[in-house]
């Protein structure tokens, strides 16, 4: 659909100007006519050139929705028409992506479609959670309040990801530089000593001759191993793109004896404080679990809490089939019993997404302190092993020549 550059004077006189995405001039006249704007002229914008191409179009962050559903929110509390709320924050917006699609919801609402069904044709910005409680805003009436809500929840996820990817990503780092230090040596220093050893003549101590012996067999199957490394992502990949196989590796993360406890503790508080979200706002159980469910992020959890929504619909209460599933803790059973037998179990479920985010933070704050030392203990003695067994030889020749 076209975009049109149009400039115009408003109904106190003073000058305007904008963009306008439409089918054709009259609906970029009749859309002006509506903002009280009198045109004095309307252009059609000149085509991007990479407009169609996927890969050069930048990507939607959650940043940039959590941003645009708190001033939503604001604007609708302050009285502003949806579609001219919507309008000027597609106006406002620099990311050109999220600029299009705001503008396509605002054209599809215009027209007569629900703000909840126009955000479902835009799955890759707004995801099933955030489309069904603006629905239960829109019905309720509390569109305001449900944004505001979305916008909390969104922050606090995102905090919760930031955290637990800060903690993996450190780790991953420090192994790749020990990696590569490794590399280096065996490939490209060894050898040059090697070289040295050999028109020395002399027997070569054990710890030189077990490093030589590495680094001929690295610098002889490098591209092998690099081969072997790449068919096992490969594979990988492969496996956690089947059901079958994402629910195994799913299981296996969770019984890790170090990531397993975190991995858990974040999968119950994304739970909890989605599950207590969407009911505060209105969402029926059966279909929050659903939601939920298909949010988790681990198949083992989401089977669980499909299984807990077929024994909710069957008419047993919430505790008891999240207890049978054995991926929850008992703690957590519990409040949540506590929860629904005293009427307030939306109430409960923040209290426990509070209490795991900082277990989780603590969790986080152990696995740092833990790995930093293992990490420096491995490094320095990985590379200090090689560089002794390098220096042993040198040292024996000095005490020859002496």
């Amino acid at each position: 659909m076209p975009v049109y550059i149009w400039k115009g004077i408003n109904s106190y006189g003073e000058k305007r100007h904008g963009k306008f995405e439409a089918p054709n001039e009259n609906a970029v006249v009749s859309h002006l006519k509506k903002m009280r704007i009198t045109p004095s002229g309307i252009k059609e914008a000149p085509k991007d050139i990479f407009a169609n191409l996927e890969f050069m179009k930048p990507k939607v962050s959650p940043r940039d929705v959590v941003i645009f559903t708190r001033q939503l929110s604001t604007m609708i509390d302050a009285g502003l028409p949806l579609v001219q709320s919507l309008d000027i924050l597609a106006n406002q917006q620099e990311n050109p992506t999220f600029k299009k699609v705001l503008r396509q919801v605002r054209m599809d609402v215009e027209t007569g479609t629900t703000f909840a069904d126009a955000m479902k044709k835009h799955p890759q910005v707004f995801d099933n959670l955030y489309c069904n409680m603006v629905e239960a805003g829109e019905v309720g009436g509390i569109l305001d309040t449900i944004l505001s809500r979305l916008a909390v929840f969104m922050e606090k996820a995102m905090t919760l990801k930031k955290k637990v990817k800060g903690a993996l990503t450190y780790p991953a780092i420090c192994l790749c530089i020990a990696v590569v230090i490794l590399g280096v040596i065996l490939i490209f220093v060894v050898p040059v000593f090697e070289k040295m050893f050999a028109e020395f003549g002399a027997t070569l101590p054990l710890p030189t001759q077990i490093v030589v012996k590495l680094s001929k067999i690295v610098t002889s199957n490098f591209i092998y191993m690099v081969i072997f490394v790449g068919l096992m992502v490969f594979a990988f990949k492969k496996v956690n793109s089947t059901d079958k196989g994402k629910i195994e590796i799913d299981r296996l993360m969770l019984k890790l004896p170090v990531f397993g406890p975190l991995i858990q503790k974040v999968a119950v508080a994304k739970f909890t404080r989605t599950l207590g979200t969407m009911l505060q706002s209105g969402v029926p159980i059966l279909e929050s679990l659903s939601v939920v469910g298909r949010t988790s992020g681990n198949k083992v959890i989401e089977i669980a809490v499909f299984r807990v929504a077929e024994s909710i619909s069957e008419g047993r209460p919430i505790a008891e089939p999240l207890d049978e599933t054995g991926v929850f803790p008992s703690m957590v059973v519990q409040m949540i019993s506590v929860g629904e037998a005293t009427g307030a179990l939306d109430a409960m479920l923040e209290k426990i997404a509070d209490f795991y985010d900082e277990e989780v933070d603590q969790a986080v704050d152990n696995l740092t302190a833990m790995i930093e030392p293992f990490m420096m203990v491995f490094l320095g003695g990985a590379v200090g092993g090689i560089v002794v067994a390098i220096y042993l030889p040198i040292f024996k020749m000095g005490d020859v020549v002496k």
